[in-house]
């Protein structure tokens, strides 16, 4: 193959391994920076644990470790099974499962299968930068639709225009979903707390592209960051936009600071915007102190009632509402946006929770 040149010998990179079913490592000058470690896959179908309450009960991850690189990505706790830190070899040591595809498609051919919803996404995104190099979507897309299986998608990769013909067509056969992630309108703050990503007008384009191609799309405005990105003033640029680029649904959702991602993020949040680190601190803490992963039930209050005063103003109202009843924190109303993020997530069918 072209890239046996660059294959990397097990010696020159032995705290990577051992890897179960590796293949080979491959370093390439279009990806600066960045290992690929190519394996092959046993399995492609990951059962999700009952008691994590999603909305599907099977997943399927092409890769492991996001180029996207974003500080706050919940799945960075994942890579410390491999052996691998959850900060820069989550970013740049990136687990490929090349023949992902042949063996779904033998999965799903099983008399066992029972054709339940299967999601993509929900750990690293399908369609990082690393898709274009190894083009697994197609292939896991037409194995799903060819068997009968309901799928979803949730991404922030424009990548994924190049498959609407194979999803369009997929959706004749079986439930297609798709959704794309976006909660940051302000370029220079997206670009520095996902450095890896497109920026929010080629994912507003995205969103579109989907739309003209027939397909519903609807938006995880996921992670809102509390004093950066949860201002009456964001929140209304981000849902006008989206309402322009034609979203279907808005699901806006707090920042979790789940242990893998808290340091990475708080990391950031000292070097970039040290102020708000005490306030984060409060935000977070939990019954007994420390660090908890979900912001405080008041600040969420607050934020779901800004979504939902947002989500009116711009049209999203085809879903049922819940009513907030005007609920504040214990010291009054929310002012200079010391508040905390509620999410106010209410699917219809499938949902995906977004890659934070």
């Amino acid at each position: 193959m072209r890239w046996d040149a660059q294959r990397i010998d097990e010696a020159a990179a032995p705290a990577l391994l051992p890897m179960q079913n590796l293949v080979r490592t491959v370093r390439t000058p279009e990806f600066e920076g960045v290992t690929f470690h190519e394996v092959a896959a046993k399995t492609a179908l990951n059962k999700v644990p009952k008691a994590s309450n999603m909305p599907f009960g099977w997943t399927v991850n092409p890769t492991r470790g996001c180029l996207h690189m974003c500080r706050y990505c919940f799945a960075r706790k994942t890579h410390e099974y491999l052996d691998m830190d959850s900060g820069r070899d989550f970013d740049t040591q990136i687990v490929v499962k090349t023949n992902v595809a042949e063996v779904l498609r033998a999965e799903l051919a099983k008399p066992s299968w029972r054709r339940e919803h299967v999601a993509l996404g929900t750990n690293t995104d399908p369609y990082q930068r690393a898709e274009g190099r190894y083009r697994l979507m197609p292939g896991i897309i037409t194995a799903l639709a060819d068997s009968g299986t309901p799928f979803s998608i949730l991404t922030k990769g424009p990548l994924l225009k190049r498959d609407l013909p194979l999803l369009k067509e997929a959706a004749k056969k079986v439930p297609v979903s798709v959704a794309v992630s976006l909660a940051i309108m302000d370029t220079e703050l997206q670009q520095r707390v996902e450095p890896g990503t497109p920026d929010p007008r080629a994912r507003l384009n995205l969103v579109n592209a989907i739309t003209e191609a027939g397909l519903d799309c609807n938006v995880l405005a996921m992670p809102i960051l509390p004093w950066l990105t949860d201002s009456a003033e964001h929140l209304d640029l981000l849902h006008k936009e989206l309402a322009r680029a034609g979203a279907g649904w808005v699901t806006t959702g707090a920042l979790h600071l789940r242990p893998g991602a808290r340091e990475w993020y708080m990391q950031w949040l000292n070097e970039e915007h040290p102020l708000l680190v005490p306030r984060y601190e409060k935000l977070y803490r939990g019954a007994r102190g420390g660090f908890t992963t979900y912001a405080s039930k008041d600040y969420k209050m607050w934020l779901g009632q800004q979504a939902a005063s947002a989500r009116r103003r711009h049209g999203f109202l085809d879903y049922a509402e819940t009513t907030w009843r005007g609920r504040t924190s214990p010291e009054g109303p929310p002012t200079d946006r010391e508040a905390q993020l509620a999410p106010l997530d209410i699917p219809t069918g499938p949902a995906q929770p977004a890659l934070f």
